[in-house]
């Protein structure tokens, strides 16, 4: 006799059976009962939940001769052939590799020819979301309004990936993940009846391990039937899942926590030497801190016995909330660099070292402490009057702000300015020529300001436009026709308008696509790439008188030296 997993032979055969989604038993149970049983079904719900378990026995309850209060009887013809699989009129689909058009036109063509034993053809389609669109088209009418004697029963991990059209045409139930108390009642009644030996422990930790899905804990429970030991011991499931050793990990944290860095070097080491991969340690040492943080503020854990209860007890005890947590956040980060390395090893006892360093801050909060402003206390004698020094720090705050500003946008503007002021401090006449020196040295800012280089023109710009109008850009060409141009320096071109350029003007030539065209044949003229730049010259004289109302305003001595 060919042997039979775990999962498939203890697969529940009624909704009695299917623990955990009562809120979903009772409902298909009382459609079966009053014969309102809808023609398409979607079944939604993690790995293991029961999803394909509860497909069946509905497609069989709904088929069964002598039902019993909602539940198929499995004593008739129909149940026997269904469970069996030799029932045709109950046909299972696997859409992950039968995902075409093809596959569902192939199911059209079906409903249409009555049941050959059973009441209803029934159709399960398992992992529905992996139909390609043209599927789903295809099955969208078949689904709405299918004969009589077809139901449909859709199954998926991933409903967001279903098109709108399916999910309301179809009666949705949600299958909760289950509690480890549940798996763990199942475990239980599958050793009893199979006669397996196992520690209440080992029962308990497959439980937590499985994570919410009952298959998944068969599954490990099955693995460590494999193992030939006679007795499955809480100490062999975490060996076969790969858990590490808990005296290992309990060594690895104390010696962090009490920062000694040879010892928690030396406890890695030893781990590593066993051939535990770099990767996998981490997130088992940050796994195993949140498990201490959850005890310290729960004071409760699932997975551990009680001398391992003990153990985590006194790690709680030792540190501190906010140490743990920065532990766990450095080595997730730690995690993340260590994937885009080749010299793991090194980034890993690296990384150990500094966890042992009484000043370790996570990045975010030396970032936070960089950032925050420091208030420094000053003493000012109460017998000062402020308010007159206050005023005249606004004003010149004021002042020399409208200067940066001005600054900023004659940098802004494509002509290079250069410095040509020059002034030579003579000591000896320094309090005799105070004056003059003002004077000089707000002409030489002016100078600084507005001084520009000498601009060469641009010997072939009328070949260039002249090619622009026999290209038939007449709108560029218009604007451009009064326009000269210049080198602003080796890799840049400007185009001065002496009679200025209106809004309108400027919004044509700027457009991308004749900026594009301006660079172009600029560049083919001179042979290598160059850049392009419009100079408005109606705003020079406005700007001029901007800069000489800023530096009058100042009124300050300022000294400008090249």
């Amino acid at each position: 006799m060919s042997y039979t997993a775990l999962y498939r032979k203890y697969r529940p055969a009624t909704f009695d059976e299917l623990v955990g989604q009562d809120h979903i038993t009772k409902t298909l149970r009382n459609q079966i009962i009053s014969g309102r049983v809808g023609h398409a079904y979607l079944f939604n719900g993690g790995r293991g939940t029961g999803k394909t378990s509860s497909a069946k026995i509905l497609a069989r309850a709904i088929n069964c001769l002598n039902p019993k209060d909602g539940n198929p009887c499995n004593e008739c013809d129909i149940c026997k052939a269904a469970l069996n699989g030799s029932l045709t009129d109950i046909v299972e689909m696997d859409a992950a590799s039968n995902n075409s058009v093809e596959d569902v036109r192939s199911i059209r063509d079906e409903v249409n020819f009555l049941p050959t034993v059973a009441k209803y053809r029934v159709y399960i389609i398992d992992e529905v979301h992996m139909l390609s669109i043209g599927a789903f088209n295809a099955l969208l009418k078949t689904l709405e309004e299918p004969p009589e004697h077809v139901k449909f029963i859709l199954a998926t991990t991933e409903p967001q990936k279903l098109p709108a059209t399916i999910l309301s045409r179809c009666q949705r139930f949600d299958f909760k993940k289950l509690s480890s108390e549940y798996i763990k009642l199942r475990l239980k009644y599958i050793c009893e009846k199979d006669k397996i030996s196992i520690e209440p422990d080992a029962i308990n930790t497959i439980s937590v391990l499985a994570d919410g899905a009952m298959r998944d804990g068969i599954s490990i429970l099955e693995r460590c039937l494999q193992e030939e030991t006679g007795n499955i011991t809480n100490d062999l499931v975490k060996s076969l899942v790969g858990l590490p050793k808990l005296e290992s990990m309990n060594k690895i944290l104390n010696n962090i926590l009490d920062y000694n860095i040879q010892a928690s070097v030396e406890s890695v080491n030893e781990v590593l030497d066993d051939g535990k991969d770099i990767l996998n340690l981490t997130w088992e040492i940050i796994k195993y801190v949140k498990d201490i943080l959850i005890y310290k503020t729960t004071q409760k854990v699932d997975i551990y016995n009680e001398k391992e209860l003990e153990q985590i007890k006194a790690l709680a005890d030792k540190a501190t909330k906010e140490r743990l947590l920065d532990i766990i956040f450095y080595l997730s980060e730690l995690s993340n660099e260590l994937r885009m390395t080749t010299q793991k090893t090194i980034m890993f006892q690296v990384g150990i070292m500094k966890l042992c360093n009484q000043n370790l801050k996570t990045e975010k909060e030396q970032n936070s402490v960089e950032q925050t402003p420091i208030a420094i206390p000053v003493e000012t004698p109460s017998n000062v009057d402020l308010s007159g020094v206050n005023s005249r720090i606004s004003n010149l705050e004021n002042k020399l702000q409208k200067t940066v500003n001005a600054v900023q946008k004659l940098v802004s503007n494509p002509e290079i300015i250069n410095s040509s002021a020059k002034n030579v401090d003579n000591s000896t006449e320094k309090k005799a020529n105070t004056q003059t020196r003002s004077s000089s040295s707000n002409q030489n800012l002016k100078n600084l300001l507005t001084t520009k280089t000498s601009n060469v023109p641009v010997q072939s710009w009328e070949k260039v436009v002249s090619s622009i109008k026999e290209d038939g850009k007449v709108m560029l060409y218009s604007n451009l026709a009064n326009s000269k141009a210049y080198e602003l320096n080796d890799m840049t071109i400007g185009i001065s308008f002496p009679e200025g350029l209106t809004p309108f003007g400027k919004s044509v030539i700027a457009k991308s696509e004749n900026i594009s065209e301006l660079t172009k044949l600029i560049s083919v003229e001179y042979g290598k790439p160059m850049q392009i730049r419009l100079i408005d010259n109606t705003n020079e004289k406005e700007e001029e008188s901007e800069i000489d109302g800023i530096i009058k305003s100042l009124d300050l001595p300022l000294n400008i030296i090249e």
